[in-house]
């Protein structure tokens, strides 16, 4: 099982985050985006001279999102829902969310304002950002990491370019790994929360992974306030949208390097377990001169079909002898049997 609440690569402290529902009153958007701090706080709006994330696609695997939200309008793409178990081939839009936190997390990572000339509304990460989202279950707690795992290789094969999983569990699976593994290979950038203290301080799973970007942080169909790295996961996930819009021939290994390598450093010098590489900088990420990673190269490309999520066979040198013998054989019986006719 999933818990949707998610300290790691990089840090988030203190989170007061911005989540979005559906149709709230003007009056109520805009005193909620007065306590937006991480818009100050990360200078969005510098940020936002240099990159709004136009051209990147965004794969949320989560509850769904609410498409016809006022702030969301137009920055949702045509996903799909993976939480009916009995139909794993997937249905529908992706637009369901009868819980509001895939809605939450979209609106953080790239809504838009709803249009009013004072700027009112909710402001994400990434405005320009398309959203892609991925039901891969109905509440907290019941989406597996069978479908979890779905939802990331959909997402990935249906274009998005950086993937936000607000979402944490205590165990691996396979699927999970080789999902993460997929998207890797595909040079895409997966952000996920690594699990939220003090209800557990072990790094949570897909987080745990090598190569994810794990986020820390030190619902109503309504516009609310709310802490978690959940909402970091999301914040992080639009910050990778930002630098693959304005780095685009950055691969997703060097986009995670240039948001760490400009994080600013909290805690001990240097990256420790409980800040990791310190917390995220945005103008920064966009601005300041990294030197590549000498070994920045692409995962090796991984198929997705199901025989690649079992461990692979153990190669040994002898079957190519064999098959070749075995070939010879019948082509010896063959012709013994042709050279009897003859006589």
């Amino acid at each position: 099982m999933k818990r949707r609440s998610l300290p790691a690569l990089i840090t988030l402290s203190m989170l007061v985050a911005v989540v979005v529902g559906a149709y709230p009153q003007s009056a109520r958007a805009d005193s909620i985006r007065g306590q937006e701090w991480f818009l100050s706080s990360l200078d969005v709006a510098r940020a936002h001279s240099y990159s709004e994330g136009k051209g990147v696609i965004v794969g949320i695997v989560d509850t769904g999102v609410d498409a016809s939200h006022p702030d969301l309008r137009g920055n949702v793409l045509s996903g799909i829902d993976f939480s009916d178990p009995s139909r794993p081939g997937g249905f529908g839009n992706g637009e369901t969310d009868t819980a509001s936190h895939g809605t939450a997390m979209a609106g953080l990572i790239a809504a838009h304002g709803h249009g009013a000339s004072n700027g009112s509304g909710i402001t994400g990460i990434a405005p320009q950002a398309k959203l892609l989202p991925i039901r891969d279950g109905t509440g907290y707690l019941d989406a597996t990491a069978t479908q979890m795992a779905t939802g990331v290789i959909w997402a990935v094969d249906h274009g998005a370019t950086v993937i936000c999983i607000a979402e944490a569990g205590y165990n691996g699976s396979a699927s999970e790994e080789h999902a993460i593994q997929y998207a890797e290979s595909k040079d895409v950038v997966v952000v996920a929360g690594v699990g939220n203290v003090p209800a557990s301080k072990a790094v949570a799973y897909p987080a745990a992974y090598p190569g994810v970007l794990a986020a820390s942080d030190g619902l109503n169909h309504a516009y609310s306030t709310g802490t978690g790295t959940s909402n970091s996961t999301a914040i992080i996930a639009g910050a990778a949208a930002l630098v693959r819009a304005r780095f685009p021939q950055l691969s997703a290994v060097e986009v995670i390097h240039r948001l760490t390598a400009t994080a600013t450093d909290k805690g001990p010098k240097g990256r420790d377990d409980e800040y990791g590489y310190g917390e995220l900088n945005l103008v920064a990420a966009l601005t300041a001169d990294v030197p590549p990673l000498p070994s920045a190269t692409k995962s090796p490309t991984l198929s997705h079909t199901p025989e690649a999520v079992k461990p692979p066979a153990h190669r040994t040198p002898w079957l190519p002898l064999t098959a070749a013998l075995v070939a010879f054989l019948a082509v010896l019986a063959v012709w013994a049997a042709a050279h009897r006719r003859r006589s």
